[in-house]
């Protein structure tokens, strides 16, 4: 337990400067570095063993951050430049190659490289970085980038405050298991608690940034994303019985050990890439219609 308290002020201090810094490359840094291990991590309980595939998918997962967004590396990196330059290649080419790079190791590998393990480090090195990159794309998606900023907190609380929320009430009220085969101590109750907690937390978080917000959040954006809280959260509860999977298919307890008592990164976070992309689709449509 020490441990782990020790552990949890020290990522609140971290957190407290990427926070403090996030409308500057601090935030790519952090984000990119996430990023890197959890890719890592998946690729090394899955033991994939072709090094060229992870370094390689490693260092992509890293560097996949810097395309997320044209204003990512401001005020190094002017906006115009650097648009100029993600937009030379279209990123479905850089996947294509990476993809067609792994076969390529893999049949250079193939005693000790299976498909399996091309599989796996290919969403390890795609799919997982879009999820961490979605921290960058709402912060510079909107004019306002108060808003962008506080969507991501949205899709936080609705991962940290449903997983306390469902620890919580579980321990008080649990009776029927949820899914006693994947996850045995998670129940009906505690999942219910969590999605009213996480419910609560962001009505509060809404009402506080509307206080002191510049732009205040509009009354129908703000009934669209009351709503969504729900199934948002939903989708992060979906996120740790994913991870759960995982492990178990990996027969590891924890995807890594970065964080003394808290695990992996992928143990931290990953609800947060469940929620992440469901807040990012109702950005894209509040856009459209708002």
């Amino acid at each position: 337990m020490k441990q782990r308290v020790i552990t949890a002020v020290c990522l609140l201090a971290v957190l407290a400067v990427v926070v403090w810094q996030i409308n500057t490359p601090v935030l790519v840094i952090a984000v990119a570095f996430l990023s890197a291990v959890a890719t890592g991590e998946i690729m090394r309980c899955a033991n994939v063993q072709n090094t060229f595939i992870k370094v390689v998918g490693i260092i992509c997962s890293a560097a996949f951050q810097l395309f997320a967004s044209a204003s990512v590396l401001e005020p190094v990196v002017s906006t115009e430049v650097w648009d100029k330059v993600i937009g030379t290649v279209p990123n479905i080419i850089f996947i294509i190659v990476l993809c067609l790079a792994f076969l390529l190791a893999m049949l250079k590998g193939y005693a000790y490289t299976t498909f399996e393990d091309v599989a796996v480090s290919v969403f390890a090195s795609v799919l997982v970085p879009f999820g961490f990159s979605i921290f960058i794309r709402l912060r510079d998606m909107f004019d306002n980038e108060q808003f962008g900023i506080y969507l991501i907190f949205y899709a936080l609380i609705c991962a940290l405050a449903t997983d306390t929320g469902a620890q919580l009430t579980g321990m008080a009220f649990g009776k029927h298991k949820m899914s006693p085969n994947i996850s045995p101590k998670k129940t009906v109750e505690g999942a219910i608690g969590g999605l009213i907690f996480s419910f609560i937390l962001n009505a509060v978080a809404l009402t506080v940034y509307n206080k002191v917000a510049v732009v205040p959040i509009s009354r129908e954006m703000a009934t669209v994303l009351l709503v969504a809280v729900l199934p948002v959260s939903f989708m992060g509860m979906m996120g740790d019985l994913s991870a759960s999977v995982l492990k178990r298919n990996f027969d590891v307890k924890d995807f890594g050990k970065i964080f003394p008592g808290h695990g992996g990164v992928m143990d931290r976070l990953d609800s947060s890439l469940f929620t992440l992309p469901v807040t990012y689709a109702i950005a894209l449509l509040s856009l459209k219609f708002f």
